[in-house]
């Protein structure tokens, strides 16, 4: 029976992680499927691609990976102490290279002085985009769900 990865990942014993995704109902990721004539290879260079970005935005690493035809493995070091050190500007700045923000984060971008409710409610949203930093749910998320959507948009799923 399969867990979450919640009470799969325990940062304290390690920081490594072997990652797999793999595609459902026969689906191809990469290479040529046999039974449509169909050729995927184009969508390695989507995931290569997105796994770079990713890393440049999350604490996490990417030491190794295999793209095979309907699934891919990584091996990624989560680097949580990095994510804490950051500003909280950076978080930001990080957060926002992928998802919006909202009101409240625009108005401390601007520089507009914060009521007390204000400022705890910011810092409880950018703890929270921070912990999101270097989560792999999180991380695996963005990955599956981009190449998902590229798929669909180009119209090969």
């Amino acid at each position: 029976m399969t867990r979450a990865r919640k009470s799969l990942i325990d940062l304290a014993s390690t920081p490594y992680y072997h990652l797999i995704a793999r595609c459902v109902r026969r689906a191809f990721l990469c290479g040529e499927d046999k039974y449509t004539g169909k050729n995927f290879d184009h969508r390695r260079e989507w995931l290569v691609e997105r796994m770079k970005l990713l890393s440049s935005i999350f604490a996490i690493e990417i030491a190794a990976y295999a793209i095979m035809s309907n699934h891919y493995h990584l091996v990624v070091k989560v680097n949580k102490q990095q994510a804490l050190d950051w500003s909280d500007d950076e978080v930001i700045e990080r957060w926002y290279k992928l998802y919006n923000g909202n009101q409240l984060v625009e108005r401390y971008l601007s520089g507009e002085v914060l009521d007390e409710a204000s400022k705890v409610f910011l810092d409880k949203t950018i703890a929270q985009w921070r912990s999101r930093l270097y989560d792999i749910s999180w991380y695996m998320k963005n990955l599956n769900e981009f190449i998902a959507r590229e798929a669909k948009i180009k119209g090969q799923a």
